[in-house]
């Protein structure tokens, strides 16, 4: 782990829970560029030999450091922190998002103007160069059954189009607050061609997340008079379309609907925690 930085003790004001290392520009092929990656371990990592599940999570700069974020934090460590009391233990990596090129690369259909995207190329990075990289150099469990990917919104869009269309890689993952609308609902087009009731899904939704819809209502030509219930239903449409597909709720798909949440950080870091119970392989 020579090239991996101890988190702490580069940056000296921080809200940093336990072991985070950084690091620095990971040239990624399949986009060309470099980027940041962000690696929790839990506490005891330095005290055993034992392998741990890993959990991928996308706009990493908002996970763990509330003094770095730009719209607040996951507390992805203070959860791990405390979960590990209860026997969930996993080591989480997090990806920086790409600033202006977040939503090309969280998006994996052509965009409302009919251009690509970069969202199957972020999975590429993820699945060819961030996942062996990951395994190599960290005491991980790289079975499928064992490495989940998550995220919200866009996050959660990628996430979920990841998990269903690399089956042999991810066999968990945590799609919070869903932009389903991309590719003009192209995830229910994914689900039907690619779910198959393999491993675990949590998928979430606010009551109160309408706001972020009115950005791209236009774009996505959706005439909308209630955008916090169709944020909802569209939601909802993913969840019974899983449930066609062979997922069975309360058994691998947990759907959950926050009654007042809004789409910020401080939401998804309330639902985290039951989120990874649900995900994490326990023990």
């Amino acid at each position: 782990m020579a090239d991996w930085q101890r988190y702490t003790e580069l940056v000296p004001r921080h809200t940093v829970v336990g072991d985070l290392r950084i690091r620095h520009d990971i040239h990624s092929p399949q986009l060309d560029h470099q980027r940041n990656v962000f690696v929790w371990l839990p506490a005891s990592y330095a005290s055993s030999d034992r392998r741990y599940p890993v959990l991928y999570m996308h706009d990493g700069d908002n996970l763990f450091d509330a003094l770095v974020s730009y719209s607040g934090e996951w507390r992805v460590d203070e959860t791990m922190t405390a979960l590990s009391q209860e026997g969930y233990e996993a080591i989480i990596v997090g990806l920086p998002n790409a600033g202006t090129e977040r939503a090309s690369e969280y998006d994996p259909y052509p965009d409302y103007a009919g251009r690509e995207t970069k969202g199957k190329n972020y999975i590429r990075f993820l699945v060819d160069t961030i996942k062996p990289m990951i395994d190599a150099e960290f005491r991980t469990l790289p079975d499928v059954s064992h490495t989940g990917i998550a995220g919200s919104s866009m996050g959660g869009l990628i996430s979920l189009y990841g998990f269903l269309t690399e089956p042999k890689t991810f066999g968990f993952c945590g799609a919070f607050s869903t932009a389903y609308w991309f590719g003009f609902s192209g995830l229910v087009q994914t689900i039907q061609e690619h779910a198959n009731g393999h491993g675990k899904i949590y998928l979430d939704v606010g009551t109160q997340e309408g706001a972020t819809l009115d950005y791209w209502m236009e774009r996505y030509r959706m005439n909308i008079v209630d955008t916090h219930a169709e944020y909802v239903r569209g939601v909802r449409e993913l969840r019974d379309e899983l449930q066609k597909q062979g997922y069975t709720l309360g058994e691998n798909l947990r759907y959950i609907e926050d009654e007042g949440a809004i789409h910020r950080e401080e939401a998804w870091a309330k639902r985290l925690p039951d989120a990874l119970r649900f995900l994490l392989p326990k023990g």
